[in-house]
């Protein structure tokens, strides 16, 4: 894998065979896109891999389910916030059903985590790593020497979109415009919890995962994953203060990023309003297997833009696929043939998630064994099997590789 942290190609097989894997969450106020999927895919696909080379993992995921977007679109639309989170985490375990994402062991929300968000603030502030401005907790980021070494960003750039990105670098009191909120104190008409010597309030949003990560991963954990949007300043955010609770980093050994997904050359975004939803497209009948084919078509350190045409592409690949499977005998010995697409699969795999190459390694050896053909052997149920086992599409019409 690449390490977004260091620019470097890392190995990520821990001599214990043991794997912590975190991958942020949505804050649930709008539909899965494919921005979302296109995530959730690659760090399945990583989970799969994993588990094939014989590592265990142990997978967790967050869901803010507290925060200014949701507040923000429950008051626009009239709803209560929790009845408009729990609707769309609904929707989105739907979405990721249907494209055979497999669950994390550990699905945790901001809400369930607050209690652990309040020990570890008001333990900050105790030890003067954090401060409180008229009844807000923030990080102290001047006591943060290592500050900046997930994104490597420079001060410049981190300014430019921290506004746009949930911060606040025009509050005035801080003692840096880019120190990180952990504890906002109650506003009306928000929700809060109690915030013990903090007083009642709200998290913030990088301290969530902070404390979720540590609980169920622990510090020093495998791979941090998201979108590229969240290099900074939450993966940023969310490993500077661990360091500062704990006093040891690395917060993650390795960071993973899925590059950003636009449609027909414009960005994908809730505030264009350009999004292709993965529920729409199940509603129009579209296979998800099809939409899973789109995703793994794509390299997830490579942007790029949706186009209808690789739905279109997709959809027939998906159809030369099951086509070939269907021909599957169980009684029919792998071959040398099936053994190195099978290899051939793993390798690419292996060599940072080079899914695209997998996915080509498939369609050679399904016109190798398309019918029609007179030469065209009937094939093993081997390579189907693993393509449901890696790739996470199912082609065999029965577990046992017969009709």
């Amino acid at each position: 894998m690449l390490d977004t942290s260091s620019g470097l190609p890392v190995k990520v097989h821990p001599e214990d065979g043991t794997v912590g894997l975190y991958v942020c969450g949505i804050t649930p106020y709008d539909a899965t896109h494919l921005g979302h999927a296109a995530t959730y895919v690659t760090f399945d696909l990583m989970l799969r891999v994993l588990r094939d080379a014989g590592l265990s993992v142990t997978y967790v995921q967050n869901v803010t389910d507290i925060d200014d977007p949701l507040l923000e679109r429950a008051e626009r639309d009239g709803v209560d916030w929790q009845d408009l989170a729990a609707e769309e985490v609904a929707l989105f375990f739907a979405d990721m059903q249907a494209l055979r994402v497999l669950p994390p062991q550990h699905y945790i929300s901001a809400v369930e985590g607050i209690p652990d968000d309040v020990s570890a603030v008001e333990q900050l502030v105790v030890s003067g790593a954090a401060y409180t401005l008229d009844g807000d907790a923030y990080l102290d980021l001047a006591q943060s020497p290592h500050f900046g070494a997930v994104s490597g960003w420079s001060r410049g750039q981190m300014l430019d979109v921290y506004a746009d990105r949930g911060g606040d670098p025009e509050r005035q009191g801080k003692r840096d415009p880019l120190d990180p909120l952990l504890w906002r104190r109650q506003r009306a008409g928000e929700p809060s919890w109690d915030g013990g010597t903090l007083g009642a309030g709200r998290p913030g949003w990088h301290i969530e995962c902070s404390t979720i990560a540590l609980r169920y991963l622990g510090m020093g954990f495998t791979v941090q994953g998201g979108g590229d949007d969240l290099i900074f300043p939450h993966h940023e955010m969310s490993a500077v203060q661990a360091v500062s609770l704990t006093g040891r980093r690395p917060f993650a050994q390795v960071y993973v990023h899925q590059a950003m997904v636009g449609l027909q050359g414009e960005k994908m975004s809730k505030s264009q309003g350009n999004l292709v939803l993965v529920s729409s497209l199940r509603e129009q009948g579209v296979d998800p297997m099809a939409i899973r084919l789109v995703l793994l078509d794509q390299h997830y350190r490579t942007p790029w833009s949706y186009e209808p045409a690789m739905l279109e592409t997709a959809t027939r690949r998906l159809q030369r696929w099951r086509a070939v499977s269907e021909r599957v005998d169980g009684a029919v010995e792998p071959d040398a043939d099936d053994s190195q697409t099978l290899a051939t699969v793993r390798e690419a795999l292996a060599d940072d998630l080079n899914s695209p190459e997998a996915v080509r390694v498939v369609d050679d050896w399904v016109q190798r064994h398309e019918g029609g053909r007179s030469d065209a052997a009937l094939p093993s149920p081997l390579v189907p099997r693993s393509i449901e086992t890696l790739l996470g599409i199912p082609l065999l019409p029965t577990g046992d590789g017969t009709s």
